[in-house]
């Protein structure tokens, strides 16, 4: 069964691709994302198909992996005896909570980043997902492997993620399905499905350009990379939808471009999005 697991969990990464793809690029052409959807749910079962389908109808996702015994959705504590079958693979088992299919997945980044205390101030805005210690004022990439490498490996640094490699590697992953890079000279280069703290946000600034869609002409100066728990999944597409409708407009890109320091861009950052991000 775990072939079909499988299948199913790329044709989820495919549909959300399509909505991700929608929200950052509203009118965008998806006729081959639709293409692929469709032949790849010709090689599920139909049974298995129809359960899945009927998971995607009351939640924005059909099948999610366990972490530590526990159903990453939802976050009810699992069975032990059903933690061992989702990771035998034998069937598809459901969580008895949210009615989730479930998989096992090894050897994935952890996301580490650390809780607010009860005595910090409230955080709004972009500062409930990101910091000034997350800015790149000048990545030194000239390529997307290499933008990636140096995002993620930020990310660990500064204490947010706990693997930088299977960071990168999750994201180039994603990044094959379809480019997340949109008019404007913008990407938005993401991982889902990290666990163990919530949604962080990373942003880079390529100062000559690289070429982050391959198949693409325009080249990529801005750079968003986002890390993703699933019970952020659903959020994170209103989040992209926001950044993409700010930087969208040149004049809020400039100021992202103009700054020469971690301090400055995280400021422009933060003025350019106070009124959308909420």
């Amino acid at each position: 069964m775990q072939p079909v697991i499988n299948l199913l969990v790329q044709l989820q990464e495919l549909i959300i691709a399509r909505a991700q793809h929608e929200a950052g690029q509203p009118g965008a052409q998806l006729d081959q994302l639709d293409a692929s959807i469709a032949s790849l749910k010709k090689e599920i079962p139909a049974d298995v198909r129809q359960r899945f389908e009927r998971q995607l109808q009351k939640n924005s996702l059909a099948i999610v992996p366990t972490e530590n015994g526990v159903c990453t959705a939802c976050g009810m504590t699992l069975p032990v005896a059903l933690v061992h079958q989702v990771h035998a693979a034998e069937q598809i088992y459901g969580c008895p909570s949210c009615a989730r299919l479930l998989f096992y997945r090894s050897g994935s980044a952890r996301n580490t980043r650390k809780p607010p205390r009860r005595s910090d101030p409230p955080k709004v805005g972009i500062e409930r997902f990101s910091s000034e210690t997350l800015m790149i004022p000048a990545l030194k990439g000239t390529d997307r492997e290499s933008v990636l490498a140096e995002l993620c490996q930020k990310l660990q640094d500064e204490g947010f993620v706990d693997n930088a490699q299977q960071l990168q590697e999750a994201a180039l992953q994603r990044e094959a399905i379809v480019s997340t890079a949109i008019e404007g000279g913008v990407a938005f280069p993401h991982v889902r499905c990290v666990e163990g703290g919530a949604l962080t946000l990373a942003l880079g600034i390529a100062p000559k350009g690289i070429k982050f869609d391959p198949n693409g002409k325009a080249n990529t100066r801005v750079v968003f990379f986002m890390v993703i728990p699933t019970a952020a999944s659903a959020f994170y597409l209103k989040l992209l939808s926001g950044l993409a409708q700010v930087f969208q407009k040149p004049e809020n890109r400039d100021k992202l471009l103009e700054a020469d320091t971690a301090e400055k861009l995280w400021k422009a950052l933060v003025k350019a999005t106070r009124t959308v991000i909420q």
